[in-house]
């Protein structure tokens, strides 16, 4: 029975992806994604709990749509490239113009959440410690202490988020891949001065 229920949530929450990637969440109620998906309100919130549950398990599930995304941490965990290349690939996976249609929905989402900050805690905890999380990592490889690898590790993914805001509203992909390019080179600078011996 377990499998079972498991099942018919997996179906549900395919069905609540396929609005929301289309439609977004910014008049989402439950009356009108049971319509949407042939389901009602009171098995939505049985599966999800809730709807902030709902919008957080979407997002969550949207990201498999679009594989590439699922391989940005990958790519800043690779040990076996440069800092420059881990950063640079994560940046290029982002900006995949296919990508496009999550990142609008992500930042509907994170925009919600900013204002129900309580409702969206354990999603807010994630957006703001993953990436960032791995970065720092990376950039603690190199041999910079840990505290300056967390603070640059803030700075790369803002600037990731920022950039990604700008592709959605710019829509010039070479200017904003050459600006990301020209930030990643700097962060890089100054991984390497931070990791230099001082001289005597």
């Amino acid at each position: 029975m377990a499998n079972r229920g498991e099942d018919r949530r997996q179906q549900l929450l395919e069905r609540i992806v396929d609005y929301v990637v289309t439609n977004g969440i910014a008049e989402l109620t439950l009356r009108r994604l049971a319509a949407a998906t042939g389901s009602n309100n009171r098995m939505l919130l049985y599966y999800f709990g809730s709807r902030e549950g709902i919008i957080a398990a979407a997002l969550e599930a949207a990201e498999t749509r679009f594989p590439r995304m699922g391989l940005v941490l990958g790519v800043i965990d690779d040990t076996s490239l440069p800092l420059s290349d881990r950063l640079g690939g994560a940046w290029r996976i982002i900006a995949d113009p296919d990508n496009l249609p999550f990142h609008r929905l992500f930042f509907q989402v994170f925009g919600l959440a900013g204002f129900e900050r309580e409702r969206f805690a354990d999603l807010l905890g994630v957006i703001g410690s993953e990436w960032v999380g791995h970065v720092a990592a990376a950039i603690e490889s190199q041999g910079v202490d840990v505290g300056t690898a967390r603070t640059l590790a803030h700075e790369v993914v803002a600037l990731w988020r920022g950039l990604q805001a700008t592709l959605i509203g710019l829509g010039d992909a070479a200017v904003v891949n050459m600006a990301a390019h020209d930030a990643m080179a700097g962060i890089v600078g100054r991984v390497a001065a931070a990791t230099s011996p001082t001289p005597a």
